[in-house]
């Protein structure tokens, strides 16, 4: 779930509001693909409910995504083909945001822009000082004490923690509301 405070704690209540708006939830089955590995994708996802397996070509399994996950930001980014295939374990519901529709509020609102790709920044740090940490951490070494551990916030995040929260909250109802 934190994963997503670092996007919605970066953006206003009229970003949150306009993504619920222009996003289509999908409720998945299991093993059905968001994300094929070397074939773009269209969409930049939010995990709502349930989860999501990643899995690298001649690797394996890499990854479990959990509500609250962002699925696609690095090819959204950087426009390369994504490096991993991503697919539902289990029903799964997530916010699928087209990127032309994103690509456009982005053109269109400098202020969105900014706190978008700031929001993306912080997401992207975070997932790699995270597997860094593993990396360090499955070769016997021990974390650095002033690391920020898995599943803690960085303290200049916390005062956007409840804003944030609230806005994922306020999210979820919209959705499910269209639902029927």
């Amino acid at each position: 779930m934190r994963k997503v405070l670092y996007i919605l704690g970066n953006l206003s209540d009229e970003d949150v509001e306009w993504m619920a708006r222009a996003g289509r939830r999908l409720d998945l089955a299991g093993g059905q693909v968001l994300v094929r590995q070397g074939e773009a994708s269209d969409s930049l996802y939010i995990v709502l409910e349930g989860h999501a397996t990643v899995e690298v070509a001649g690797v394996g399994t890499v990854a479990r995504l959990g509500s609250g996950e962002v699925i696609g930001e690095v090819s959204f980014v950087d426009s390369a083909p994504p490096s991993a295939t991503v697919s539902a374990d289990g029903r799964c519901i997530v916010l699928a945001l087209a990127k032309r529709e994103i690509e456009a509020r982005l053109r269109s609102d400098g202020g969105f822009a900014g706190r978008f790709y700031k929001a993306l920044a912080i997401f992207l740090a975070d997932r790699l000082r995270g597997t860094v940490d593993r990396l360090k951490f499955g070769k016997g070494q021990a974390m650095d004490a002033g690391r920020i551990m898995e599943d803690e916030l960085d303290e200049g995040l916390l005062d956007q923690v409840s804003l944030a929260g609230a806005r994922f909250e306020r999210m979820l109802r919209t959705l499910m509301a269209a639902r029927g």
